[in-house]
């Protein structure tokens, strides 16, 4: 690790205690990892030990979430109609989704929320959507800043590859905005549909796809939160650590 890792976790361990970060300090040292990969988790570069390791998750079950999932269903039918009305009159505004992995013309986004901040310039577009995820995402700090929230839209034809995202301490929320005929998604070993205007809640560091074999776009308005199973100074900790890595890779 570096100085300024260091002297950030030594901060943290002298306001939350000394074993706060214990589980973040085991996932950086393989030899102290007590923890199993389920198989259809290997390709995961960092797995936080101690994470149930659960592909699918009730987006209705985690208090600290409830007010985000039950918000965006509440708002759906304004939702869908700003967002329909942006991809008519400013599809200027959404761009190639830029995957780690891979980017796809086929998989258009309008982000909300990037690079740790609310994007202003997607408030005018989708306000309603806006003023849901900064009331009970971001200003509750659920959501994780290392990620993003943006409306997806799945082009007819579309696929997303099967993949495992970098970690499993943050956690997929799916608002379904508009969902034609022949969508659907697999984490792990089970595959779900969406249904309109209702949430659905994985873990991405399971290996998922996504495909739409309809004739209409797919929508759905994509959030990134963390785990609820990650704490308070855990989640200082991981955003320290992967800001300093994102810094490394990128010099």
């Amino acid at each position: 690790m570096t100085p300024e890792i260091d002297d950030r976790f030594a901060a943290l361990k002298a306001r939350y205690g000394t074993d706060s970060l214990e589980r973040v300090e085991e996932m950086l040292e393989p030899r102290r990892r007590s923890d199993r990969r389920h198989p259809l988790q290997q390709a995961a570069k960092w797995v936080l030990p101690g994470i149930p390791q659960q592909p699918w998750h009730d987006p209705y079950a985690y208090p600290e979430l409830l007010p985000l999932v039950t918000a965006l269903e509440e708002n759906h039918a304004r939702i869908k109609a700003e967002q329909e009305l942006a991809w008519e009159q400013r599809r200027a505004s959404f761009t190639d989704y830029e995957h780690y992995l891979v980017r796809q013309r086929n998989w258009q986004a309008l982000y909300l929320y990037r690079d740790g901040a609310l994007v202003a310039d997607s408030e005018p577009l989708a306000p309603t959507a806006y003023k849901v995820l900064k009331e009970n995402a971001v200003d509750t700090g659920v959501i994780c800043p290392l990620l993003e929230s943006h409306f997806s839209t799945l082009l007819p034809g579309g696929a997303i590859k099967p993949h495992c995202d970098l970690w499993n301490f943050s956690i997929n929320l799916h608002l379904a905005i508009d969902i034609p005929e022949g969508t659907g998604i697999r984490v792990a070993e089970e595959t779900r549909t969406w249904e309109e205007g209702r949430t659905l809640l994985f873990d991405y560091s399971f290996e998922h796809e996504a495909w739409n074999s309809g004739d209409r776009t797919r929508t759905c308005l994509l959030a990134d939160l963390w785990h609820p199973d990650t704490t308070v100074p855990e989640r200082a900790a991981l955003t320290v650590l992967m800001t300093e890595i994102q810094k490394m890779m990128a010099g």
